[in-house]
């Protein structure tokens, strides 16, 4: 048996199948770059005065920044590392070239800054003592106001009293005087006119020495509540005058007393760093 040869159309020719590949790679090849895409564009490369403007802003923020809630020790470390993370951005600027004067300027500051934030530090530690101490005094002052009231009282008491009851008693011993005035004296009457006399001038004497020692007692306790005042005034006065004090440093403390402190190291970094860079302008000047 023989066989009959196929003829093959051009398309289905092998050649035909490697172009169809090619269309088909081209196509995706399109897919994966769609049109409307483009290469991102390089990153603004900041100069070495821009850099330099931007570290001496941010010196100025953090010299003018505050802290709001207490305790404020609790921002004193951030704070110093945005600081001395400034000042390494600064001397990393590849065209500065810090000199010995600058570093030591810097370090000074620094060191300054810290020992001051690190006493302010120390006194909000000791604020739990003071609201203690605080605390204690104002209820001994109350201590001392309520013996103080219930000694006046007592003493008003004990006054009004005795008040009453030598009042009475010359009240009582006037009504005697009145009724002795009224008697009639005579030859047939029982009582005679020495008799009454001397009457009179009993109850009179015995009038003078009540109204004598109501005197007395008014006086008495004149001076025992005078004595009670005195006595609750000294008692009073260290207390009061030892609270005021606390009062205030614990009102001191309730604001942050670290601003001024770190202000002023900003405001000496920032004189440092302007110094430097006129010393390195002046010096470029000399060697051109």
């Amino acid at each position: 048996m023989g066989y009959q040869s196929r003829n093959r159309s051009p398309g289905s020719s092998g050649r035909g199948h490697k172009v169809l590949r090619r269309k088909k790679a081209k196509v995706k090849v399109e897919k994966r770059q769609p049109r409307g895409v483009y290469a991102p564009e390089e990153d603004h490369v900041r100069t070495s005065e821009e850099i330099l403007a931007g570290i001496l802003n941010r010196l100025h923020s953090l010299g003018n920044q505050r802290f709001a809630l207490s305790p404020f020790s609790g921002y004193f470390g951030p704070w110093l590392g945005t600081v001395r993370d400034a000042m390494v951005e600064f001397e990393s600027i590849p065209t500065i070239g810090v000199d010995d004067k600058f570093l030591k300027e810097r370090s000074q500051i620094i060191s300054n800054v810290e020992l001051e934030l690190e006493e302010r530090r120390r006194e909000e530690a000791s604020m739990d003592k003071i609201s203690k101490s605080l605390s204690g005094n104002r209820v001994l002052l109350e201590r001392v106001e309520e013996k103080h009231n219930a000694r006046t009282m007592e003493t008003e008491k004990h006054e009004a009293n005795e008040i009453k009851r030598l009042s009475t008693s010359i009240e009582g011993v006037r009504k005697e005087l009145d009724r002795i005035a009224q008697i009639k004296t005579g030859f047939f009457r029982r009582v005679s006119e020495k008799a009454k006399a001397q009457k009179e001038a009993e109850a009179t004497q015995r009038l003078d020495s009540a109204q004598k020692e109501l005197t007395l007692a008014v006086q008495h306790f004149s001076a025992e509540k005078e004595k009670i005042r005195k006595e609750y005034e000294d008692e009073k006065r260290p207390l009061i005058e030892q609270i005021g004090g606390l009062q205030k440093e614990v009102e001191k403390l309730e604001i942050d007393g670290s601003v001024e402190a770190r202000r002023a190291a900003c405001e000496a970094l920032v004189d440092a760093v302007n110094a430097f860079v006129e010393r390195k302008r002046l010096s470029l000047q000399k060697t051109s």
